[in-house]
């Protein structure tokens, strides 16, 4: 499970840069956080090391992140709803589409696991 606390840490920032303009400085604190958020978003480490060789480089890298972050969240959210929409209504198999579906185009780990557990639990006799 990923560390709330930086994923909060790259919204914060992210918004900062991208959201309020405000300059973009690679500090070894930062490099840090954008080491081990690109891998809970499953960027290859070497691509993340890449991307620290310059502040360019890792503001894109941030941006990649947070969209990351953020983009699996809502779409993870928008399909649980939709699978239990589709549940309660008796369409089990749509039910578990949508949520394959997600599974198809997931990256981020953390989301890929929930929507595994989620889609696993019709399943479940207990």
């Amino acid at each position: 499970m990923p560390d709330q606390r930086q994923w909060d840490g790259i919204r914060n920032l992210n918004r900062h840069v991208t959201d309020l303009g405000q300059p973009f400085a690679l500090t070894e604190e930062i490099g840090a956080l954008l080491r081990d958020t690109g891998k809970d978003v499953a960027i290859p480490p070497e691509a993340v090391e890449r991307a620290l060789q310059s502040d360019t480089s890792a503001a894109e890298l941030l941006k990649e992140i947070a969209t990351r972050i953020r983009v699996g969240s809502r779409r993870v959210t928008r399909a649980m709803s939709e699978a239990d929409r589709r549940q309660e209504a008796g369409d089990m198999a749509g039910a578990r589409k949508v949520l394959q579906d997600v599974l198809d185009v997931e990256v981020v780990p953390h989301y890929r696991e929930v929507t595994q557990t989620y889609l696993d639990a019709p399943d479940d006799t207990d």
